[in-house]
């Protein structure tokens, strides 16, 4: 991979496009500052270079328009605090302002510019955007794989006007590497964890699995389609009724794969919606009328676990349940006790999707695996097989 590791930028202008879109409360606090600090190898390597670094985000979706929540100040002022540097902000994208600052930074200065998403052209991939960059910088690094899955100015388009010089940072490095081994790794068992609501949002995940796993396991909501593809009787669960002949087909292509597939045997079924609703142990197949399942049971636990944890590789995407409620999260909690013990036992283990790893960093799991993705939708479809724009237009 063209990473910045291998090269020293002293003296040069580096424009990078880093992923600072956290969140921040109503008194603009940062209430997770872990994007930022997930930059921090890129910036330092080349701070200590002794180039100047310029660095360019995204915050939240202001759709073109200068909307004061959505500023990266509170931005600046922690990564000053985190790396020990003054930074210096501007509070423009593109303006002779900018342009000067940037022409007056010194070697080992960083310089922060405003969201990129105040000016309409970030989105739309504008060629003349791109090119405004461009020109503050000798050279350009992305490190913002959460958004290398989409042609914008900053992430795609102004690579093009860096030909021979352009990188990728450390944590984009990472990402890909990480997801290659996770695609592409000879070691086995291999077992694919896939959950969440939907299985329209999983199906070429899924399928461009099948022919690397030696296990499926699915779950979630998504888990109901298959089951009641395959005639048993879901009660009020959420279901993809558009989606059940797909679901056969699916289930097809895994058996002729020699794919063992693990869908719940039991649920944890609810009355209604509720944290606080009336909830018993039932079969998967056989859900009463007016009841849904909200989680996988305590025997489908116990088969889902012990596979993980017999294997060797293990990627994860998508919860076993509704985790954000107490009484149906035991599922997902189980099972990300047994990809971390999988992973202290030596096997790969790998997680992405913005409610996974939510649910990994909510049971303190996370440092135990071996890698924890930074991006929800570039993860997604990397997985799926997709070249995304961001990527591409470094290699190139």
């Amino acid at each position: 991979m063209k990473s910045i590791k291998e090269i020293s930028l002293k003296g040069k202008k580096v424009i990078v496009r880093v992923d600072f879109n956290v969140p921040l409360n109503d008194q603009q606090e940062i209430t997770d500052n872990t994007r930022i600090i997930g930059a921090l190898p890129t910036i330092q390597k080349l701070v200590d270079d002794g180039a100047a670094v310029i660095l360019m985000s995204h915050l939240g979706r202001p759709k073109g328009e200068k909307i004061a929540k959505y500023s990266l100040q509170p931005i600046a002022k922690e990564l000053a605090k985190l790396i020990g540097k003054p930074i210096k902000f501007v509070s423009e994208v593109l303006s002779q302002g900018v342009k000067k600052t940037a022409s007056e930074l010194e070697d080992g200065d960083i310089m922060l510019l405003e969201n990129l998403r105040y000016c309409p052209g970030e989105t739309k991939g504008d060629e003349n955007m791109a090119k405004e960059l461009a020109s503050l910088a000798d050279v350009y690094v992305n490190d913002a794989f959460g958004t290398a899955h989409r042609r914008h100015a900053s992430t795609a388009v102004i690579a093009e006007f860096f030909p021979n010089n352009k990188y990728f940072g450390f944590l984009m490095e990472h990402e890909v590497k990480n997801l290659e081994r996770a695609l592409n790794t000879k070691e086995n068992p291999y077992t694919a964890v896939i959950g969440g609501a939907k299985v329209s949002s999983k199906i070429d995940i899924i399928r461009n699995l099948i022919p690397k796993v030696d296990n499926m396991i699915i779950g979630g909501g998504m888990s109901f389609t298959f089951i009641k593809a395959m005639g048993g009787e879901i009660g009020s669960s959420l279901y993809e009724e558009d989606k059940l002949e797909l679901a056969s087909e699916i289930l097809n292509e895994m058996v002729l794969a020699g794919v063992n597939i693990y869908l719940p045997t039991d649920v944890i079924a609810a009355d209604k919606f509720d944290n606080n609703a009336n909830y018993k142990v039932v079969d998967s197949n056989k859900i009463d009328d007016g009841w849904m399942g909200l989680d996988i049971g305590p025997e489908s636990l116990k088969r889902f676990a012990t596979a993980v944890k017999d294997s060797r590789v293990v990627l994860w995407n998508g919860p076993m349940g509704v985790f954000e409620m107490d009484n149906f999260s035991k599922g997902t909690k189980g099972v990300a006790i047994a990809v971390a013990a999988a992973s202290t036992s030596g096997a790969f283990t790998a997680i992405g999707g913005g409610d996974s790893v939510a649910a990994i960093n909510k049971y303190d799991l996370g440092d135990m695996l071996s890698y924890v993705s930074t991006g929800g939708g570039a993860m997604l479809e990397y997985l799926e097989g997709k070249v995304l724009p961001g990527i591409e237009a470094i290699e190139k």
